[in-house]
């Protein structure tokens, strides 16, 4: 499959076949991209921050790490990644996390919003939308007081992860909206299938 653009501030769902290979590319440096993931043949199954922190033992996710699902199956294995932080803590922006946070009062409908949409047509409701696993995106922890702080990506032009499908699956996508995510700077994502 042809290399594919995600303009800023939006997102895409495609099928991604077992055994596929999903590389996700941020051209520009510093742009967060969401991924999310169901499984296609039974989508209350879905990808599982829990699950897969709890098994791994650590926050920081990277090559040689398996992504589970909330049935503790594994959906996605990291095979190759060129940034070595990404985030798996906090969900999807979205307009109530615009008003709440910082107080807009005519938000962006966020990450949150482009899934919902993209994913509408596979019959996904947007209560169904878990935490996202955000690619190259850098949030730091206090080891204290536990406060998390989001910081500017670490990636640079052409940076990229690439997961390979265990499972048929039904994938959300999104170039992040969130300008603290993205250092301020709003860029697209690129992404590629192959195998």
């Amino acid at each position: 499959m042809a290399l594919v653009e995600i303009a800023p501030q939006s997102g895409v769902a495609f099928r991604l076949s077992a055994g596929k290979q999903l590389k996700i590319i941020d051209p520009q440096g510093q742009q967060v991209a969401d991924l999310l993931c169901f499984n296609a043949h039974e989508p209350n199954e879905h990808l599982s921050s829990g699950r897969t922190l709890d098994y791994a033992g650590n926050i920081y996710l990277t090559a040689g790490d398996p992504l589970y699902s909330n049935r503790s199956n594994v959906m996605l294995d990291i095979t190759a990644d060129t940034v070595g932080r990404h985030d798996f803590l906090l969900a999807p922006c979205s307009a109530e996390m615009f008003r709440i946070i910082y107080g807009e009062h005519q938000p962006h409908r966020g990450c949150f919003g482009n899934l919902a949409a993209a994913l509408r047509p596979y019959g996904i409701q947007p209560d169904a939308i878990p935490t996202a696993f955000n690619c190259f995106m850098n949030v730091a922890l206090d080891p204290l007081s536990g406060a998390l702080k989001v910081l500017p990506p670490l990636s640079k032009a052409g940076d990229l992860i690439i997961f390979e499908a265990r499972m048929d699956l039904i994938v959300g996508l999104t170039a992040c909206a969130a300008g603290q995510s993205n250092n301020f700077a709003f860029k697209p994502i690129h992404y590629e299938i192959s195998g």
